[in-house]
């Protein structure tokens, strides 16, 4: 049975979702995991949870013969890792960082640097199935300035993609301390 195989078939058969195989040249192996999402319950993985991959991981590795020196086993943390589309479904809403395999060109009408490759905004299901990152180039106000009512925001600016025209795609890390949720108005 191939590696990746054995690797997910362990995790998946606890019930949680492999994120992510990382195995380097010094043998160490890394595998990142997450509880399956659940629409009516936010949960976060927790030590536990990591220590019975472990587990079961070391004897299935054991039993397969793979050669490592050692394994870690993490949950995806606040900057996690978004591949597949069912990852885009669970986290549509939330602020991300995208970075495209190829550089804009003359997209956007000029609006867009013709160079740019990296960008963070709001993931959002787009026309036609794909997905899209909206945004805002106007600066965030730094605490306690005021802002004028009068002053017209900056526009929002859109990209539409494909999962395919993608090299990098995560979760933008907030730290808040008060949960990954968006700010309402008026909260600071």
């Amino acid at each position: 049975m191939a590696f990746q195989d054995i690797v997910e078939q362990t995790v998946t058969g606890l019930g949680y979702e492999l994120v992510e195989v990382e195995r380097s040249a010094g043998g160490l192996l890394r595998i990142t995991i997450d509880l399956p999402w659940n629409p009516a319950q936010e949960q976060f993985v927790n030590v536990e949870d990591c220590e019975k991959v472990t587990r079961q991981l070391q004897f299935a590795l054991e039993v397969e013969g793979t050669e490592y020196k050692r394994l870690e086993v993490s949950s995806p943390g606040i900057d996690r890792p978004l591949r597949t589309d069912k990852d885009f479904e669970r986290f549509a809403g939330q602020l991300v960082d995208v970075t495209l395999k190829a550089r804009m060109g003359q997209a956007a009408g000029g609006q867009v640097a013709a160079n740019r490759k990296k960008f963070r905004g709001t993931l959002e299901r787009g026309v036609g199935g794909g997905w899209q990152i909206v945004w805002s180039d106007e600066p965030a106000a730094k605490p306690g300035q005021k802002v004028s009512k009068k002053r017209a925001p900056a526009p929002l600016q859109a990209l539409g993609f494909t999962l395919d025209e993608l090299k990098e795609a995560r979760l933008a890390p907030v730290v808040d301390f008060k949960g990954r949720r968006p700010q309402s108005v008026g909260e600071s």
